[in-house]
């Protein structure tokens, strides 16, 4: 099935006979990249399709207010990275008898995980990227993985595109020196 434009998913929605079948097509035209996103974060296969659902009932629930003045992949990016990091930091609150920081949490997760197929060196990259700040981790993401260009991520994050030059920088100089100390 061909993807709609978001302008047909948007003119869709605002019928009320076809708002059911613009959901359809936009879960469907939107749902693996989502899921990635909110995987990067949450790390847990699991996790990650509870935030997704979050995420998606959320984006039901607001689709009437969205104003398109932004790219609608934009706003769903960011209502994905928001109920990632929501769902952290709860799960960080319900911990709080762990001596272990979330991060800790996420890399055994991460190592314990029946999805993950990468080999040793993806494990460390991805045990590399999980030692980064919240930012610089979300940030390196979606540069490194997704290839996001810094306009689009200034628009998910609300954050200028100096910063986040600054934060990949710093990213990417904390991830070689982890990959290089032994």
């Amino acid at each position: 099935m061909a993807h709609l434009s978001d302008e047909e998913i948007l003119k869709m929605y605002k019928e009320e006979s076809s708002r059911n079948m613009a959901l359809h097509h936009l879960i469907e035209k939107y749902q693996q990249k989502l899921y990635w996103q909110i995987r990067k974060i949450v790390i847990d296969h699991d996790d990650s399709d509870d935030v997704m659902q979050n995420t998606f009932i959320k984006v039901w629930k607001g689709l009437e207010n969205f104003k398109e003045e932004s790219q609608l992949f934009t706003w769903l990016y960011r209502i994905a990275t928001n109920e990632s990091l929501t769902f952290l930091r709860q799960k960080q609150k319900q911990n709080t008898t762990s001596l272990h920081p979330i991060e800790h949490q996420l890399s055994k997760s991460l190592q314990s995980d029946v999805y993950f197929n990468g080999d040793d060196i993806q494990l460390k990259l991805q045990q590399a990227i999980l030692t980064l700040p919240e930012k610089q981790r979300i940030v390196f993401n979606m540069r490194y993985y997704d290839e996001m260009p810094y306009e689009e991520m200034s628009g998910v994050l609300e954050t200028s595109v100096g910063a986040l030059k600054a934060s990949y920088h710093h990213a990417a100089k904390k991830i070689e020196e982890f990959l290089t100390a032994d």
